[in-house]
């Protein structure tokens, strides 16, 4: 009822898994990982100790295949069971049972794992790592890629319901969590489309994290010139990507025009957002106060 690709990125070192299923909140149920250690996809007749217990062995020491068959041996139903696992070294292994419902398979290769059960075609997981590997840009789009392609061949039996895109850091010291992208769409006619949507999104974020966490935007002293003028760009960068909808990076932009003294530029900025939503103004009272 699932496809799914876990990889490392050779470039970078990240670890991730990119998964679409017809079933609800499957983001919850499918991917695990621990930064600097190794990626975990656990699917089928989910059976969630494969993540923790697969990762603990891995931080053990053990390559992503002696991890995996730790965690078969340990399971009394593994015929009903489908995972992909790949460790902070690019080794790749997965496992699909006998009992896994029509057109199981996988596809492994050097640093990466594609697994598909209830889908149309048994190919599905081969074309999986061929777009993963053949596409081009950040290994976040490279995943999604990869569901895309299964999607090509028919995807799930039943549909789409829920997509997800888990990606961490290959650094075992890695702040908060290490956690990079974890964006989950649970319910949803196209959540392929909203995932890549959201993944818009996040891109666009990350940027603009930093310049309002910055002197543009905060703090007591006036930014200089340069710092003003950096973080506009950014922030006008950042809106194209939130899209229409999503006014975020607009505000700080009136924000940072107003710290910079550039005051009835940020005044017509923020009348324009609040039209339709007062809460802007209020908010960039309190903002602009401080």
């Amino acid at each position: 009822m699932t496809y799914s690709i876990a990889a490392r990125d050779p470039g970078t070192g990240l670890l991730g898994v990119a998964v679409q299923s017809h079933f609800l909140a499957v983001g919850r149920n499918v991917p695990y990982g621990r930064p600097g250690i190794g990626i975990v996809a656990t699917q089928a007749n989910v059976r969630a100790e494969y993540g923790p217990d697969g990762l603990a062995r891995m931080a053990a020491g053990l390559p992503a295949a002696e991890a995996l068959a730790a965690c078969l041996a340990d399971d009394p139903a593994p015929d009903v069971r489908q995972a992909g696992f790949v460790d902070a070294a690019g080794r790749a292994a997965a496992h699909t049972g006998s009992g896994c419902w029509r057109q199981a398979a996988h596809h492994t290769v050097d640093g990466a794992t594609a697994q598909a059960n209830m889908v149309h075609d048994a190919a599905i997981p081969h074309a999986m790592i061929e777009a993963y590997l053949a596409a081009e840009g950040t290994f976040a789009g490279r995943l999604l890629g990869a569901l895309d392609a299964a999607e090509s061949l028919g995807g799930d039996l039943r549909g789409r319901q829920s997509a997800a895109l888990y990606i961490i850091s290959g650094d075992p010291a890695a702040t908060d969590n290490g956690v990079l992208v974890d964006l989950r769409v649970d319910n949803h006619a196209d959540p392929l489309g909203e995932l890549a949507g959201a993944l818009r999104v996040h891109e666009a974020f990350v940027p603009l994290w930093d310049v309002i966490r910055g002197p543009a935007c905060r703090g007591s002293q006036r930014p200089t010139p340069d710092e003003t003028a950096l973080a506009l760009r950014v922030l006008r960068h950042a809106q194209v990507g939130y899209g229409p909808g999503n006014l975020e990076p607009t505000f700080w932009h009136a924000v940072a025009l107003w710290r910079s003294g550039r005051r009835s530029e940020a005044e017509l900025e923020i009348s324009h957002i609040a039209e339709d939503n007062p809460g802007w103004r209020l908010l960039f009272t309190d903002v602009a106060s401080r």
